[in-house]
């Protein structure tokens, strides 16, 4: 099935509201602040934002990468939260089509850029994201299962779900500095989604967190910003093979098949 264009760009303008506000759960969540309330305002003035000044990447560029009202410098990942989100909406929606387990993708792409955020910023994976998030995944799962009568998909995400559980529990008691309990929670729900889509899904996904993880440690260490014992966060780590699986898998496995029935 062909994903029509127009929806596709649409789901793109969508990620960048999403970005916008996902940027407000990144720099908020972490220190305990309410995600709602006061409205979007600037860090150093406290300067509520105006609608105007508050339009994903386009403000920013406008007003030079500056708060309108004091002028001190905005950071670039702001914008680039929000572009990447779009571009995340955009190829996820290119990628499911109109179907109904496009929500769940989209929103596993939305906490999957703010948890990365997050655990870049503070090294933590906070509980009020992940755990919520199991029951609104298999919600937001349950109606594609239910439809398409693919009752299997559903109970191999919890068998993904359970299994990574397992795995990276087992790891963090085997290597508590390199794994925290909230990569281990991370894990369980990145199996859910990844067990949804195939088994396949699921082995890339574990095995590209673990390559992924490997070059992220070698290259801190070649470029002298990490000592040999440095502890690689795990969660973005996690999270990028996830994200490249969903994408990834399909294609691979159709091309490996292909070749074995030549």
């Amino acid at each position: 099935m062909i994903t029509p264009w127009p929806f596709v760009v649409l789901m793109g303008v969508l990620g960048l509201a999403i970005g916008s506000f996902l940027n407000v759960v990144i720099y908020r969540v972490p220190r305990e602040e309410s995600i709602v309330f006061p409205a979007s305002h600037c860090p150093k003035c406290d300067a509520p934002i105006k609608t105007r000044h508050n339009v994903p990447v386009l403000s920013w560029l406008v007003l030079g990468g500056r708060c309108a009202c004091c002028h001190v410098r905005i950071s670039a990942r702001y914008p680039l939260v929000e572009a990447g989100t779009g571009v995340l909406f955009a190829a996820i929606a290119l990628h499911f089509g109109l179907t109904l387990q496009l929500p769940a993708y989209l929103y596993f792409a939305s906490i999957a850029v703010a948890l990365a955020m997050i655990s870049f910023d503070v090294r933590r994976l906070p509980d009020s994201i992940v755990l919520p998030s199991y029951v609104i995944s298999v919600l937001l799962l349950m109606p594609a299962g239910a439809v398409q009568s693919d009752l299997w998909a559903g109970e191999r995400g919890l068998i993904g779900m359970v299994g990574l559980l397992t795995l990276y529990f087992a790891l963090a008691l085997a290597y508590p500095n390199g794994l925290s309990f909230g990569d281990v929670k991370l894990a369980g729900l990145l199996g859910l989604y990844l067990g949804w889509l195939s088994w396949g899904a699921l082995l890339v996904g574990v095995f590209g967190s673990f390559v992924i993880a490997g070059i992220g440690g070698a290259a801190a260490i070649a470029t002298k910003r990490g000592a040999r014992n440095m502890a690689v966060p795990v969660g973005p780590c996690l999270i990028a093979a996830a994200l490249i699986s969903v994408f990834v898998t399909a294609p691979v496995t159709g091309w490996y098949g292909s070749l074995l029935t030549v």
